[in-house]
């Protein structure tokens, strides 16, 4: 694989200072904001234009065909919108790509339009050096990964296209996650929201009202004590290097508003489950509406009860985490590249969570996952990569094509 050489810095950087361009019209948070992934489509088109590309249902898929049928090899998960940047809070313009020493700063660097530009420089490469290569090599941009409420593009129509058999035969590397290091393990999502009544009356006739935000408080203690119960850190957790075993906690707090004289008969707290990949999401969700009905079924026995108070629990769309398979061939392949760059492999896991690969591994993929932006840097104000750390990446990529070659 020597023909692949390192990766171009300068091509690099010119390319991802036009993908960090367009960065204001991919962000992600409907209905406000609408990413407009073509803005990306065709930068990468237009570097890999004299090279075989198909778009496909709002991703865009590039191939570079090997000589053995069916061996095979795919980067995918490297997604076309961003999170939302405001630009009064930042140091430096989030919209456009600036360079301070080896940092190349803007919203996307790290998540994701940097693997964008990475992964379309290997294969432009493999473009134009034509190495006879056994494997196919993949590459799958998807339009739309960071709101999953946008139908018809992106994972939601990834998962539905024949393309993935074709994948099947070999590992797939899922390049969405930071810090140059095998990430073998994501957690699942459950969001939740409970609405709590109670009786609504004046403060200084506390004796006539139910107080929703007391009511609240301990009824979510309740609640909260029971999945901990339930679920308890899994001796998984610690072979996987997760940071935080399952997780169950408020993140929003609401109500209709009032006088401070007013005792609040309704509110509404909201939250999410972080579960590892080690429990079931619907046996959570069973077991989260067993403890609510319980609880209204037995309301006397909390310290703030009433006639009427009542305890409603929906749920938003959920996900389940995953725990890559450690004995595959792609996670030793990931690995021994990954140490052979970097210097070492450490591999970890986070209860973040990442669309599909869930899915993907059940239905017998081989799913590994890095990525080689920040962790520091992830999601958040004042976003940034590290050229280095492209570079790396890149030399990665080539490591891996070349053991699966052997193969």
């Amino acid at each position: 694989m020597e023909s692949l050489g390192s990766l171009n810095k300068d091509s690099f950087v010119s390319l991802l200072s036009k993908l960090i361009g367009e960065s204001k019209f991919v962000q992600n948070n409907p209905p406000e904001l609408i990413p407009q992934e073509d803005r990306i489509v065709n930068h990468v088109l237009d570097s890999l234009r004299p090279y075989s590309t198909e778009t496909g249902r709002g991703n865009l898929i590039v191939e570079y065909p090997g000589s053995v049928p069916g061996k095979i090899l795919s980067f995918v998960g490297m997604h076309m919108d961003v999170v939302t940047a405001n630009p009064d809070e930042w140091e430096f313009d989030p919209f456009s790509l600036s360079i301070d020493g080896d940092k190349l700063r803007g919203r996307g660097t790290t998540d994701c339009l940097g693997h964008v530009a990475l992964v379309t420089e290997l294969m432009k490469r493999l473009g134009e050096t034509k190495p006879a290569l056994k494997s196919s090599v993949v590459a799958v941009f998807i339009a739309s990964e960071e709101n999953s409420s946008i139908p018809g593009v992106g994972v939601d129509m990834l998962v539905k296209d024949e393309l993935l058999d074709k994948l099947k035969s070999g590992p797939l590397f899922w390049i969405d996650t930071a810090d140059k290091q095998p990430c073998i393990g994501t957690g699942g999502m459950i969001p939740w929201k409970l609405h709590f009544t109670g009786k609504l009356f004046h403060s200084g006739l506390a004796h006539k009202a139910i107080n929703a935000m007391e009511l609240g408080m301990e009824g979510l203690k309740e609640i909260q004590s029971r999945f901990y119960r339930d679920f308890p850190p899994h001796p998984q957790e610690k072979v996987y290097g997760f940071a935080t075993p399952s997780t169950m906690k408020p993140t929003q707090w609401s109500y209709p508003g009032g006088g401070i004289n007013q005792i609040p008969g309704e509110c509404t707290v909201s939250g999410d489950v972080r579960l590892t990949p080690f429990y079931d999401v619907k046996e959570v969700m069973k077991k989260l509406q067993e403890y609510v009905d319980d609880i209204n079924t037995n309301v006397e026995n909390l310290a703030t009860r009433g006639p009427v108070s009542k305890l409603t629990l929906s749920f938003d769309e959920a996900s389940a985490g995953v725990a890559c398979n450690l004995d595959s061939r792609g996670y030793h392949v990931l690995c021994n590249a990954t140490k052979e760059v970097v210097g070492h492999v450490k591999p970890y896991s986070i209860t973040g969570t990442l669309p599909l690969i869930r899915d993907l591994k059940d239905e017998g993929f081989d799913v590994q996952t890095s990525g080689f932006g920040l962790m520091a840097t992830y999601h958040a104000k004042n976003e940034y990569c590290l050229l280095t750390d492209m570079c790396q990446g890149f030399d990665v990529f080539v490591r891996i094509i070349s053991q699966l070659e052997q193969d």
